[in-house]
């Protein structure tokens, strides 16, 4: 079993979308750790705001083939991959962490996931998983989001089912 730290976020029905992957995550994962959920602006595109949350599990699959589970998942929640790679989305759950491992593709895998500078990656990630050392910056979670510069930021968490 390995430790995969994970990112959601939805800007379409997102409440919706969010209730549906808790879910399936728990269903396929068992104990799963889920953040609260965070509005953010969308990053990289004009675009609705997003819902942005993280979770822990437990995985007994490989990071390939975890990859592969999420993206089965977000496929079934009417995830649309023939527009823009930065866009609007039902569904994104991304693995930012895969236990202690550095992985640089296939394709855009890259674990640790380069979407860690950002406020929406981290600061749900650093609730739920303080202790959670970056295996590159050999950082705690929790350090990193001290010192990131949106850290004195109030963000309000938005209630949603299945969600603390």
């Amino acid at each position: 079993m390995t430790t995969a730290l994970l990112s959601l976020g939805s800007n379409q029905d997102a409440v919706r979308y969010f209730d549906a992957a808790a879910t399936a995550l728990r269903a396929r994962f068992h104990a799963v750790v889920l953040s609260r959920a965070y509005v953010f602006p969308a990053v990289g595109f004009e675009g609705a705001d997003f819902l942005n949350a993280a979770a822990v599990i437990e995985s007994d699959l490989d990071v390939y083939q975890l990859n592969d589970w999420l993206h089965a998942l977000e496929d079934a929640h009417q995830r649309d991959r023939s527009g823009p790679r930065f866009g609007d989305r039902t569904l994104d759950i991304d693995i930012v962490y895969f236990g202690d491992q550095v992985v640089n593709g296939p394709g855009h895998l890259q674990i640790p996931r380069p979407d860690i500078k950002h406020a929406f990656v981290l600061k749900p990630l650093a609730e739920i998983a303080p202790d959670f050392i970056d295996p590159v910056r050999e950082l705690p979670l929790a350090e990193m989001w001290r010192a990131h510069r949106e850290y004195t930021r109030a963000f309000a968490p938005l209630p949603v089912p299945g969600f603390p």
